[in-house]
């Protein structure tokens, strides 16, 4: 098995798994607390910058055709245009800079933690930023109503996708390695 093809399927298994969080859901006014951040955190954690980015696209991918995949058992491109749209594209840029991160400072844990919080937090911007446009709330009721109570939920799916992240890669690290002799 070729490296990039191991890359794809880790990829699409991680965008399953990215669906699947993602419909833990609790309503908190216009935006709801979800799993996904967590699961987001969590790919980038173990697959890195390029990978977890793919499966991030791939999530994404299959939410904007159409399929429910979103919070909620949403999807579709509407959802995009919505007051969530900014969180789900800030889960790119989320995914990315954990990524970075880990690439260029190491992945020792206190920096996997830092990494997955510095994300949470340029995800809930991206996203804070879009609802205030997509709503026309002013950057101060955009932030108390999409920042501010998300720090500390974020703060704490942060650690847990750092821990069990960091705990699957020691764990898994066979998988990543594999290789079929043809």
């Amino acid at each position: 098995m070729t490296k990039s093809l191991k890359e794809l399927i880790l990829a699409a298994e991680f965008a399953a798994i990215i669906a699947v969080l993602s419909q833990f859901t609790f309503p908190l006014g216009l935006i709801p607390l979800t799993g996904q951040t967590f699961a987001i955190g969590l790919t980038a954690t173990f697959l890195g910058k390029r990978t977890g980015t793919v499966s991030v696209f791939i999530y994404l991918l299959l939410g904007l055709i159409g399929l429910p995949v979103f919070s909620g058992m949403t999807g579709g491109i509407g959802v995009l245009f919505g007051p969530t749209g900014g969180y789900l594209i800030g889960f790119i840029v989320q995914t990315w800079l954990i990524g970075s991160i880990m690439e260029k400072v190491g992945s020792r844990y206190p920096i996997v933690l830092s990494a997955n919080l510095v994300g949470s937090i340029a995800a809930l911007c991206c996203g804070m930023l879009w609802l205030m446009i997509s709503s026309g709330l002013s950057l101060y009721t955009a932030f108390l109503s999409g920042f501010l109570p998300f720090i500390f939920p974020e703060a704490i799916k942060s650690i847990a996708a750092a821990s069990i992240g960091m705990f699957l890669k020691k764990r898994l690290s066979h998988f990543r390695s594999f290789r079929i002799k043809e």
